[in-house]
């Protein structure tokens, strides 16, 4: 990941990268919806969970709640996340090889930022429904059991632009979020030293070059935008403006409402988004290993053949 020369030969990679950082990091994403939106946990399920909850630390209950039962709207947003993440990688990469080769006067900080920047605004855009109903029902005194019934409900209570409410705050929080790991992630793909071919721990010293690149783009994405993902959440919690849920926020909290729930963002943002970048890194490595083993054998067996018959003809003559 971050060759965009070999981004367009691998999209199922990047597919299946994103769904399983989606898939693994659901309770995590449920943890910083909860704590980022300010929604109170009063109690949680199964009933051993429950006895938890009066000794668990407040700043844990979000935690706690996130592996509790029922896991409303999982599906919807695992889905909704492994599509959007795989097509703002794969599109910024294909985007950056495509720009390199057909506009190489074009300048490189363009080309570097053009392909995120236009890739997470029409992500963010199209999936804005899925977010803003997702986030809704994980509000534990919801009575809304899953993504169709909130998107009814949103769309009974304000209309189709209802859907859509809050879309500034998430472009504003997306588009940073990943322009900064994909600046940084390719920024380290550069600047750290290659594993030795040569060396007998290569795959594995390969992975460990890729893990170290993907913690330090997902921190950084993850850090730059705390503020806004909380101006986002309440936002669809109070149905306010951009500026109104600014003030509201700030009459509440004071400027301390930039950091709330920064710790667990830190964790739902930088965790996901390094997961994906170290498993497309990853299949990329084992499909490419694959095919390049395939084709040594296939050679290896074409010239044995060849030599064979090459013998044979010459002992007939």
């Amino acid at each position: 990941m971050g060759g965009g020369s070999q981004a367009k030969d691998h999209p199922w990679e990047y597919l299946a990268a994103s769904l399983l950082s989606a898939s693994i990091n659901y309770p995590l994403w449920r943890a910083s919806a909860v704590g980022q939106s300010g929604f109170k946990v009063t109690t949680v399920r199964p009933a051993a969970f429950s006895s938890l909850l009066a000794i668990t630390p407040t700043s844990a209950v979000p935690y706690l709640h996130a592996f509790s039962p029922p896991y409303k709207g999982m599906c919807a947003t695992i889905l909704g996340m492994t599509w959007a993440r795989a097509a703002i990688f794969w599109g910024s990469d294909v985007g950056r090889a495509l720009l390199n080769e057909h506009y190489p006067e074009m300048n490189p900080t363009a080309r570097m930022l053009l392909p995120p920047l236009v890739s997470s605004i029409g992500v963010q855009c199209i999936n804005m429904p899925v977010v803003r109903a997702s986030i809704t029902i994980q509000n534990p005194s919801s009575e809304l059991q899953n993504v169709r019934d909130a998107v009814r409900k949103i769309y009974a209570d304000g209309g189709l632009r209802a859907l859509w409410h809050g879309t500034s705050a998430g472009i504003l929080k997306t588009v940073p979020k990943y322009c900064t790991a994909i600046v940084v992630r390719d920024f380290m793909e550069e600047r750290l030293p290659p594993a030795d071919p040569s060396s007998e721990t290569y795959k594995t010293d390969r992975l460990w070059r890729s893990a170290f690149k993907s913690a330090t783009a997902g921190v950084a994405g993850a850090a730059l935008t705390n503020p806004l993902d909380v101006i986002r959440n309440e936002m669809f919690k109070t149905d306010r403006g951009f500026i109104d849920t600014i003030r509201l926020l700030h009459d509440e909290l004071g400027w301390k409402f930039l950091v709330r729930g920064m710790g667990k963002n830190l964790v739902a943002v930088s965790i996901p988004v390094a997961t994906t970048i170290f498993f497309t890194d990853a299949l990329i490595q084992f499909t490419t290993s694959n095919d390049m083993a395939g084709s040594f054998a296939f050679t290896k067996r074409k010239n044995t053949i060849m030599m064979a018959a090459t013998e044979g003809e010459g002992s007939r003559q």
